[in-house]
């Protein structure tokens, strides 16, 4: 027996690109060049006392991250979590590694912090970073894409780049979780042309203080309470004094759910068809307000006073072909007002900071724009960082400190010109 989740739809129908290399006079053949991702899949009962701190390890494949008092968070995609003392942005220090299978997402209220651990939510004390405790464990709290009695959670498929000779005339197949076509079908092999994100967050909370995450979040902090979003749901936690989280709610929110950012007591959620805005007054019961809509695209969004920044980029499991930014007049919370569209490049996190705006472009690195005129962000743009990838900013005002991670590592700059800004460190990506 089985269970689907409808993100399994998503991947139906994906293109494959096909290259022909060569006709002979009796006999046609050519390479089919695809990506094919492995599903993977993992039974909990098996990962679940594989939790632990160890010695500090490399970025390979940094994630979300998440700045806690001097103390950065950089998620290494489902691994786990590096710990890196940053009371000194020069310098600084990697002290320990916390591993959590399958973790993509975290925040922090005091010295709690909020992992996912595949399916499970962990709540972990760091008040020591190099002895890590788990306080508890809420299973089953997030979706599989599917699970099966004899192999367990499916969770993640492994992307590798294949290519086969095959007679011109042979049909292109392509394998789906309904049973479809040839074998040995979706538990072996599947066959798809696309891209996956991955995210995280963290706001402020009534009691304990709470770190900042970045604009990619899919967690955040909010009224004493832990807010995770899914494809298509945003579940409701409500938090102990010992930092145990109980699922309290879960709120049908629609597909293509991407990111979560909280501003005063409103949510504001990312999805591939748009804004959604939600009144948190009453954190257990958050109601929809309104609805920004836009053209198919993945999008974060960022919220500074009546203002709303939302990105949109293509070549992203969102099919969609826009690179633009969008902002968005929320002085009327429950009508959003668009005032202006500006092309970019493949712009991804972002964040502001005073009059700033900090976006990422992908592989043109950070841009910062004056923003303090929203008809003229186009006309203001103050530096341009483009010798490395930016996938996602946090801002910290205090500190004129702009930390920046991508594919190729995480960056700090100080941004107290930020017409110059200047790069105080680098911890780079070692394979």
């Amino acid at each position: 027996m089985k269970k689907f989740n409808a993100f399994l739809t998503l991947v139906l129908g994906t293109a494959i690109l096909v290259t022909f290399s060569g006709c002979l006079k009796d006999k046609c053949e050519s390479t089919l060049t695809y990506l094919v991702y492995k599903p993977v899949y993992v039974k909990m009962d098996e990962v679940r006392n594989d939790l632990r701190t160890e010695a500090p390890r490399t970025l390979k494949k940094p994630g979300n991250i998440y700045v806690y008092g001097n103390y950065l968070f950089v998620a290494e995609q489902r691994e786990g979590i590096h710990v890196i003392d940053n009371s000194d942005p020069s310098n600084p220090t990697n002290v320990s590694f916390i591993k959590i299978p399958g973790c993509e997402n975290m925040a922090v209220r005091g010295n709690i912090l909020y992992a996912n651990s595949y399916v499970d939510l962990v709540s972990l004390n760091i008040s020591n970073p190099q002895s890590v405790q788990l306080v508890c464990r809420t299973n089953d709290m997030f979706d599989p894409l599917a699970l099966y009695e004899d192999l367990g959670y499916l969770v993640y498929y492994e992307p590798t780049n294949e290519t086969v000779e095959r007679p011109c005339d042979s049909p292109v197949y392509y394998y789906d979780d309904f049973g479809g076509w040839g074998k040995p079908g979706i538990r072996d092999v599947l066959f798809v042309n696309a891209s996956f994100d991955s995210n995280a967050s963290g706001s402020e909370s009534n009691n304990a203080p709470a770190g900042v995450g970045g604009s990619m979040a899919r967690f955040t902090l909010a009224a004493n309470r832990l807010y995770s979003v899914g494809n298509y749901d945003m579940k409701v936690f409500g938090l102990n004094e010992e930092g145990c989280a109980t699922l309290n709610n879960t709120v049908n929110l629609g597909w293509g759910i991407e990111t979560i950012f909280p501003y005063q007591d409103k949510l504001f959620i990312g999805s591939s068809s748009g804004m959604f805005i939600y009144d948190n007054s009453n954190p257990d019961q958050p109601t929809q307000l309104a609805a920004f809509a836009h053209a198919r695209a993945c999008d974060p969004v960022y919220v500074s006073g009546n203002t709303a920044y939302v990105t949109l980029r293509d070549g992203t499991e969102c099919t969609g072909f826009a690179n633009q930014l969008d902002v968005v007049n929320i002085t009327n919370i429950t009508n959003p007002v668009l005032l202006k569209s500006y092309p970019m490049h493949n712009p991804h996190g972002l964040s502001i900071s005073g009059d700033n705006l900090f976006l990422c472009e992908g592989n043109q690195g950070l841009k910062i724009f004056d923003a303090s005129e929203w008809s003229k962000i186009d006309q203001r743009l103050l530096s341009h960082q483009n010798d490395f990838f930016a996938f996602d900013v946090i801002t910290l005002g205090d500190k004129k400190l702009a930390i920046v991670v991508g594919k190729d590592g995480l960056r700090q700059f100080d941004y107290t010109d930020p017409a110059q800004p200047r790069e105080l460190s680098l911890i780079p990506v070692q394979q």
